[in-house]
């Protein structure tokens, strides 16, 4: 303990500043350090899905940088401020006894670090949550709209009305298909994802059922094996095809042709790009935006919509049921 005197006079003055520009140093360095390590943490392992390996390797990443760190400043203010030792004597244990207090502040640094991060982690994991709960309510508002569409339905009956006096097969077939394309969009508005193979037995229903109605105006293929696994959002197909029968002009002369297949694991969708002259910009990219915002509260990948060559493509990736 040092007298006041002590502390007034000119060495002490140097001692008190020399130990306060230590500190700061240390403490910029301390904190600046546990910033990174927070950070890349932040980028590589979430603490929704891994806390346990998050809290072990952030400690023990830090602790260890905290100690390195400690180590070498109390090396560098005993060797070349207070000259306390020469290279030939250096005092290993006095040191490691000195990092004992910065240890004790680096406890504190990284419970603020970790705290935060992990308050700020289960906040944005509940918002996206949400997100997705509220993205989801609106599709199942839009898949009822749907299923009362006027349009749709009226249609539809009119074929049926046709068919029922031209061709009674037809006409069971087109109730048939009506029937399924119904249940399936009751079937899926509770799921965030459904596989592959009912996306595709559903897509079978509804262009068979257009094709009816279009006969040689429309032409389509499907090119995916059934078996394939994966997932993709509930009724993103109906969206894509509903906006390519919708939006393009579709005639004996110059038919509309779908294409659905698999590459790269994605499922692709193209059609000819023939766009009817009275349709907006705005009405053909709600469906499109629609399926982009499920899939980035979903999951890091992306669709992607393409226009080059005469064609329109969309392209949704597979999605694994954990996703």
């Amino acid at each position: 303990m040092h007298c006041w005197e002590c502390f007034l006079s000119v060495q002490g003055m140097q001692t008190i500043w020399g130990e306060m520009l230590v500190s700061f140093v240390m403490s910029c360095v301390l904190s600046y350090g546990g910033f990174l390590f927070e950070d890349y943490f932040d980028r590589t392992i979430s603490w929704i899905e891994f806390p346990i390996k998050r809290l072990v390797l952030e400690c023990l990443g830090y602790f260890l940088y905290v100690f390195v760190v400690s180590i070498i400043i109390i090396f560098l203010d005993m060797y070349l401020l207070r000259q306390a030792f020469t290279l030939n004597n250096i005092p290993w244990k006095d040191l490691v006894n000195w990092t004992k207090f910065p240890m004790r502040i680096s406890f504190v640094i990284s419970f603020i670090f970790i705290s935060r991060s992990f308050l700020m982690e289960w906040r944005n994991a509940a918002i996206e949550a949400e997100q997705l709960k509220t993205e989801r309510v609106a599709q199942q508002f839009k898949s009822l709209k749907d299923q009362l569409n006027p349009h749709f339905l009226f249609n539809s009956l009119n074929v049926l009305s046709n068919l029922v006096y031209e061709n009674a097969d037809h006409a069971a077939r087109f109730i048939n298909k009506l029937s399924k394309i119904y249940r399936y969009v009751l079937d899926v508005q509770q799921e965030e994802l459904v596989p592959l193979e009912k996306e595709l037995e559903f897509a079978e229903n509804y262009l068979s059922l257009q094709k009816i109605r279009f006969e040689d105006s429309l032409q389509y293929h499907i090119h995916v094996d059934k078996n394939v696994s994966g997932s993709i959002p509930p009724l993103s197909l109906q969206l894509l095809l509903e906006n390519a029968v919708k939006h393009n002009v579709a005639s004996s002369s110059s038919p509309l042709k779908i294409d659905i297949e698999l590459i790269n694991n994605e499922l692709v969708v193209k059609n000819n790009f023939q766009p009817k002259s009275s349709i907006s910009e705005e009405s053909t990219g709600i469906g499109l935006s629609n399926i982009r915002k499920r899939y980035e509260l979903l999951c890091e990948r992306r669709m992607s919509v393409l226009n080059e060559g005469g064609a329109f493509v969309v392209k949704l990736p597979l999605l694994s049921p954990s996703v």
